[in-house]
Protein backbone atom coordinates (compact mmCIF):
# COMPACT_ATOMS: atom_id res chain seq x y z
CA UNK A 1 0.00 0.00 0.00
CA UNK A 2 1.33 3.33 -1.29
CA UNK A 3 1.95 6.24 1.23
CA UNK A 4 0.14 9.18 0.55
CA UNK A 5 1.22 12.64 1.55
CA UNK A 6 0.15 14.08 4.41
CA UNK A 7 0.99 17.74 3.21
CA UNK A 8 0.52 19.16 0.05
CA UNK A 9 3.82 20.78 -1.44
CA UNK A 10 5.07 22.48 -4.19
CA UNK A 11 7.86 21.28 -5.84
CA UNK A 12 9.49 23.13 -9.02
CA UNK A 13 12.44 21.19 -8.40
CA UNK A 14 12.04 17.47 -8.75
CA UNK A 15 8.90 14.91 -9.33
CA UNK A 16 6.49 16.01 -12.32
CA UNK A 17 7.51 19.23 -12.91
CA UNK A 18 11.05 18.31 -13.36
CA UNK A 19 10.30 15.40 -15.60
CA UNK A 20 8.08 17.82 -17.45
CA UNK A 21 10.55 20.35 -17.57
CA UNK A 22 13.20 17.90 -19.62
CA UNK A 23 10.50 15.87 -21.27
CA UNK A 24 7.39 18.20 -22.05
CA UNK A 25 8.01 18.89 -25.60
CA UNK A 26 8.69 22.13 -25.14
CA UNK A 27 6.35 25.30 -27.36
CA UNK A 28 4.38 22.24 -29.05
CA UNK A 29 2.65 21.17 -26.30
CA UNK A 30 -0.89 22.55 -25.46
CA UNK A 31 -0.51 25.23 -22.95
CA UNK A 32 2.15 27.07 -25.26
CA UNK A 33 0.33 26.96 -28.03
CA UNK A 34 -2.98 28.03 -26.53
CA UNK A 35 -1.24 31.24 -24.54
CA UNK A 36 0.57 31.70 -28.32
CA UNK A 37 4.02 31.03 -27.87
CA UNK A 38 5.45 30.43 -31.13
CA UNK A 39 8.46 31.03 -32.95
CA UNK A 40 9.59 35.02 -32.73
CA UNK A 41 6.60 35.19 -30.09
CA UNK A 42 6.59 34.98 -26.05
CA UNK A 43 4.01 37.06 -25.03
CA UNK A 44 3.70 38.43 -21.39
CA UNK A 45 1.39 35.93 -19.10
CA UNK A 46 -0.57 36.96 -16.55
CA UNK A 47 -1.61 33.30 -14.52
CA UNK A 48 -4.77 34.25 -12.41
CA UNK A 49 -5.83 31.31 -10.68
CA UNK A 50 -2.33 30.24 -10.27
CA UNK A 51 -2.71 27.28 -7.57
CA UNK A 52 0.31 24.71 -7.50
CA UNK A 53 1.98 26.94 -10.37
CA UNK A 54 2.74 24.17 -12.72
CA UNK A 55 1.28 26.00 -15.52
CA UNK A 56 3.28 29.22 -14.80
CA UNK A 57 6.66 27.14 -14.27
CA UNK A 58 6.40 25.32 -17.57
CA UNK A 59 5.34 29.01 -19.34
CA UNK A 60 8.36 31.02 -17.46
CA UNK A 61 10.91 27.80 -18.53
CA UNK A 62 9.83 28.85 -22.03
CA UNK A 63 10.83 32.47 -22.00
CA UNK A 64 7.95 33.68 -20.91
CA UNK A 65 7.56 36.43 -18.31
CA UNK A 66 4.55 35.10 -15.88
CA UNK A 67 2.80 37.24 -13.10
CA UNK A 68 0.76 34.91 -10.55
CA UNK A 69 -2.02 35.53 -8.76
CA UNK A 70 -3.50 33.53 -5.71
CA UNK A 71 -5.86 34.85 -3.51
CA UNK A 72 -5.61 31.68 -1.07
CA UNK A 73 -3.59 32.57 1.60
CA UNK A 74 -2.38 29.17 2.42
CA UNK A 75 -1.76 28.32 -1.19
CA UNK A 76 0.43 31.76 -1.63
CA UNK A 77 2.80 30.47 1.03
CA UNK A 78 3.22 27.27 0.02
CA UNK A 79 3.73 28.42 -3.58
CA UNK A 80 6.37 31.23 -2.01
CA UNK A 81 7.93 28.69 -0.62
CA UNK A 82 7.84 26.48 -3.44
CA UNK A 83 9.96 29.15 -5.73
CA UNK A 84 12.44 29.96 -3.25
CA UNK A 85 13.27 26.64 -3.05
CA UNK A 86 13.67 26.70 -6.57
CA UNK A 87 15.41 29.82 -7.06
CA UNK A 88 18.28 28.50 -4.45
CA UNK A 89 19.13 25.58 -7.01
CA UNK A 90 22.08 26.96 -9.41
CA UNK A 91 21.68 27.37 -13.59
CA UNK A 92 18.36 27.47 -15.19
CA UNK A 93 15.88 26.50 -12.61
CA UNK A 94 16.71 29.55 -10.76
CA UNK A 95 16.80 31.46 -14.33
CA UNK A 96 12.60 29.98 -14.51
CA UNK A 97 12.08 31.54 -11.16
CA UNK A 98 13.28 34.85 -11.67
CA UNK A 99 10.82 34.82 -14.45
CA UNK A 100 7.51 34.09 -12.33
CA UNK A 101 6.84 36.96 -9.83
CA UNK A 102 4.09 35.91 -7.29
CA UNK A 103 1.42 38.55 -6.40
CA UNK A 104 -1.03 37.44 -3.32
CA UNK A 105 -5.15 38.98 -3.96
CA UNK A 106 -7.66 38.65 -5.54
CA UNK A 107 -7.22 38.33 -9.13
CA UNK A 108 -10.64 40.60 -9.95
CA UNK A 109 -9.07 43.13 -8.03
CA UNK A 110 -5.25 43.01 -9.28
CA UNK A 111 -6.00 42.51 -13.40
CA UNK A 112 -7.09 46.32 -13.87
CA UNK A 113 -3.59 47.13 -12.40
CA UNK A 114 -1.60 45.22 -14.60
CA UNK A 115 -0.96 44.70 -18.01
CA UNK A 116 -0.53 41.38 -20.30
CA UNK A 117 -1.07 40.14 -23.77
CA UNK A 118 -2.35 36.87 -22.35
CA UNK A 119 -4.32 35.90 -19.29
CA UNK A 120 -4.88 32.51 -18.62
CA UNK A 121 -7.43 31.33 -16.53
CA UNK A 122 -7.59 28.03 -14.38
CA UNK A 123 -10.70 27.89 -11.57
CA UNK A 124 -11.54 24.71 -9.63
CA UNK A 125 -12.91 22.28 -12.65
CA UNK A 126 -16.70 20.58 -11.71
CA UNK A 127 -16.26 17.63 -8.94
CA UNK A 128 -16.32 14.54 -11.00
CA UNK A 129 -19.16 11.95 -10.42
CA UNK A 130 -16.21 9.33 -9.36
CA UNK A 131 -14.64 11.04 -6.71
CA UNK A 132 -11.52 8.23 -5.98
CA UNK A 133 -10.92 9.42 -10.48
CA UNK A 134 -9.39 12.74 -8.82
CA UNK A 135 -5.96 12.54 -7.15
CA UNK A 136 -5.34 13.01 -3.62
CA UNK A 137 -3.30 16.18 -5.04
CA UNK A 138 -6.00 18.22 -6.78
CA UNK A 139 -8.73 17.11 -3.65
CA UNK A 140 -6.46 18.67 -1.33
CA UNK A 141 -5.61 21.81 -3.73
CA UNK A 142 -9.81 22.39 -3.55
CA UNK A 143 -9.58 22.15 0.59
CA UNK A 144 -7.64 24.92 0.43
CA UNK A 145 -8.74 27.25 -2.44
CA UNK A 146 -12.71 26.08 -2.49
CA UNK A 147 -15.01 25.75 -5.53
CA UNK A 148 -13.65 29.22 -7.06
CA UNK A 149 -17.82 30.06 -8.05
CA UNK A 150 -16.49 33.34 -9.51
CA UNK A 151 -14.91 31.89 -12.33
CA UNK A 152 -17.24 33.29 -15.01
CA UNK A 153 -16.72 36.88 -13.57
CA UNK A 154 -12.77 36.75 -13.82
CA UNK A 155 -13.30 35.31 -17.27
CA UNK A 156 -15.69 38.71 -18.33
CA UNK A 157 -13.20 40.73 -16.67
CA UNK A 158 -9.92 39.17 -18.53
CA UNK A 159 -11.87 39.24 -21.68
CA UNK A 160 -11.51 43.54 -21.26
CA UNK A 161 -7.77 43.71 -20.07
CA UNK A 162 -5.58 41.17 -21.81
CA UNK A 163 -4.15 42.53 -25.28
CA UNK A 164 -4.24 39.65 -26.96
CA UNK A 165 -6.17 36.50 -25.71
CA UNK A 166 -7.76 34.97 -22.24
CA UNK A 167 -7.18 31.19 -21.89
CA UNK A 168 -9.82 28.83 -19.83
CA UNK A 169 -8.28 25.94 -19.19
CA UNK A 170 -11.19 23.40 -18.34
CA UNK A 171 -12.00 19.54 -18.62
CA UNK A 172 -12.07 18.22 -22.14
CA UNK A 173 -15.46 17.07 -21.78
CA UNK A 174 -17.20 19.80 -19.58
CA UNK A 175 -19.65 22.11 -21.20
CA UNK A 176 -19.21 25.70 -22.21
CA UNK A 177 -18.15 27.62 -19.11
CA UNK A 178 -21.76 29.15 -18.51
CA UNK A 179 -22.32 33.01 -18.54
CA UNK A 180 -19.14 33.87 -20.90
CA UNK A 181 -19.24 34.08 -24.92
CA UNK A 182 -18.00 31.46 -26.75
CA UNK A 183 -14.77 31.07 -27.21
CA UNK A 184 -12.66 31.60 -30.67
CA UNK A 185 -10.73 28.33 -31.02
CA UNK A 186 -10.12 25.30 -28.53
CA UNK A 187 -6.83 23.13 -28.23
CA UNK A 188 -7.93 19.91 -26.89
CA UNK A 189 -5.97 16.95 -25.06
CA UNK A 190 -7.24 13.67 -23.92
CA UNK A 191 -8.35 15.15 -20.05
CA UNK A 192 -8.01 19.07 -20.68
CA UNK A 193 -9.27 21.29 -23.19
CA UNK A 194 -8.02 25.03 -23.49
CA UNK A 195 -10.60 27.90 -24.67
CA UNK A 196 -8.83 30.20 -26.15
CA UNK A 197 -10.75 33.73 -27.17
CA UNK A 198 -9.09 36.24 -28.91
CA UNK A 199 -9.55 39.95 -27.86
CA UNK A 200 -8.38 41.64 -30.56
CA UNK A 201 -7.13 44.84 -28.09
CA UNK A 202 -3.81 44.93 -29.18
CA UNK A 203 -1.40 43.06 -31.92
CA UNK A 204 -1.49 39.57 -32.67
Amino acid sequence: MKNTPTELRVDFVKGAVAHRLRFGGGRGQDLPKAMGLRAGKTPTIIDATAGLGRDAFLLASLGAQVTLIERSEKMHALLAQGMERAAQEDGPLREIIDRMTLLKGDAKDLLPTLTAEAILIDPMHPPRKNSALVKLELRQVREIVGDDEDAADLVRLALGLARNRVVLKWPAKADPMVGIRPCTHQICGKSTRYDVFMTGLGSP
